[in-house]
């Protein structure tokens, strides 16, 4: 189902038990962090908290951090649910191609229009106004001892391309300076920072509008690594199954979600010198470093009448942010199958923090099909960033890391199977010599043969007789045994 905004979907988290409710006071300075991060390393539940120390509005955390509150974001059951529903849209595209069946085609389409949003006239997220924006009102939280100052942990940031008019959703942190300006934290290979560097040539303001809060897909869309000029609302609305509303911003022409807990309306100067930014906890878990970048300065502010404040925190994982990359693991896959059929199934480790490290089963039928699949992975939006491939056979489960580890630790050949490929690397990499740039590792670890120039005989592996297992296991209860 789809959420009409988040406080909808706090109550049904707390109807399904997965929420709890702070009532004694906590200092968004480190306290929420600590208490939070204590909460989800366990495996805890999303946490309101109702009595804020500086701020009259309560503060959700951890709301998609677990498995199961990742797909009830998404409006499913599992993620291998919603996974499903993308693969059988993509099915359903390349069945078109082989015959027309209009029925079907009318049924889809209707789906598809489904993913466009529609625009309001007025919205709850328009509820207040501040002309005088404030943003010491806003529980902003400092995370880790170290941080540069207070963080805006789960924006999502509008902007325009100046060009083609397209708007673009993405998340990008927002360091507060002060009650009207904060950093913007937009990595160069973003397309917020593509639309700066436009807006930079042009020698005019960018307007920017950053929205907090809305029905969870929404935010989750925002991360997601869609394909450049694929509109993540669209795919909100397809998560959701229901159109996003949306309204136009009282300050510029930007249209944000119309159910928002919170609108901040402004601009960013291409012409002003970068300020420092950071450093800042990451969900690396180290401090990415101090850097430069654009000043957003804050306009207007606007907000429901009983707005809550939506947050996360990063850092060594597992946390929050690792459950939504997990939802983007599984909802990608279908269509990275496209583009590179011989996948069987994709794990992104959750140690490897989204872009450290992926494994990936594959078909293997040819000679040098792994540097393929290596090579074509790298060559793939976000998954250029990734120091680490891993390739085994598709008899191998990849998110049994034992057994993967297993496969790498005894089937590889250093000189053969090692694949070094110099490239983009993500700005938050610390150990690269130089910022965004380095050497990225491919591994092979399936099988070898004489198509690999492999001149020696492979052994198989060790599997005990089938007929002996299933005796086995009807007397195992009398054994009196664990296993």
């Amino acid at each position: 189902m789809a959420y009409k905004n988040l406080q909808d979907f706090i109550q049904t988290l707390e109807h399904a038990g997965e929420l709890v409710r702070i009532t004694v006071e906590v200092d968004p300075y480190l306290e929420i962090t600590e208490i939070t991060d204590r909460v989800s390393k366990a495996g805890g539940p999303a946490l309101l908290f109702e009595n804020v120390k500086g701020s009259e509005y309560p503060v959700l955390m951890n709301a998609m951090g677990s498995y199961k509150r990742m797909a009830m974001a998404i409006s499913a059951e599992s993620l291998e649910e919603k996974q499903k529903e993308i693969s059988d849209l993509i099915d359903w595209a390349f069945a078109q191609t082989r015959g027309i069946d209009i029925t079907s085609i009318m049924g889809k389409l209707s789906l598809v229009r489904s993913f466009f949003p529609r625009t309001l006239k007025r919205a709850a997220c328009q509820e207040v106004i501040e002309n005088n924006p404030d943003l010491m009102k806003l529980p902003i939280l400092t995370c880790w001892p170290q941080d540069g100052g207070p963080f805006v942990t789960l924006p999502i940031v509008f902007t325009r391309d100046p060009e083609t008019g397209a708007q673009n959703a993405g998340m990008y942190r927002l360091q507060r300076y002060d009650a009207t300006t904060t950093g913007m934290h937009w990595h160069i290979h973003k397309d917020g920072s593509h639309f700066y560097q436009k807006y930079k040539e042009k020698g005019e303001r960018m307007p920017v509008s950053v929205a907090l809060g809305g029905d969870p897909a929404i935010t989750y869309a925002a991360t997601a690594p869609l394909p450049e000029g694929v509109y993540e609302i669209l795919f909100a609305g397809f998560l959701r199954g229901k159109p996003v509303d949306m309204v136009k911003c009282v300050t510029n022409d930007l249209k944000v979600p119309a159910d928002a807990e919170f609108v901040l309306e402004g601009y960013v100067d291409p012409t002003e010198p970068l300020k420092t930014e950071g450093p800042f906890g990451d969900h690396t878990g180290y401090y990415s470093l101090a850097d430069q970048y654009p000043v957003f300065h804050v306009e207007c502010i606007t907000h429901k009448k009983q707005a809550i404040y939506p947050a996360t925190v990063v850092g060594k994982p597992p946390m929050e942010d690792c459950y939504m990359a997990k939802a983007t693991e599984r909802l990608f896959l279908p269509l990275l199958k496209i583009i590179i059929p011989e996948i069987i199934d994709l794990e992104l480790p959750l140690s490897g923090v989204f872009h450290n490290c992926a494994i990936v089963s594959i078909h293997k039928r040819y000679p040098g099909q792994v540097q393929k699949v290596l090579t074509s992975l790298w060559g793939m939006g976000q998954m250029m960033y990734t120091k680490m491939i891993v390739v085994v056979d598709d008899t191998v489960d990849v998110h049994d890391l034992e057994t993967v580890a297993w496969k790498v630790f005894n089937n590889i050949d250093a000189r053969r199977d090692l694949v070094f490929s110099d490239g983009p690397l993500d700005a938050l990499d610390h150990a690269s010599p130089r910022p965004l740039f380095g050497t990225r590792l491919g591994i092979d670890a399936t099988k070898k043969g004489p198509m690999d120039g492999h001149p020696r005989q492979w052994p198989d592996d060790i599997v005990m007789d089938a007929a002996v297992k299933e005796k086995i296991d009807s007397i195992w209860d009398t054994l009196g045994l664990k296993a």
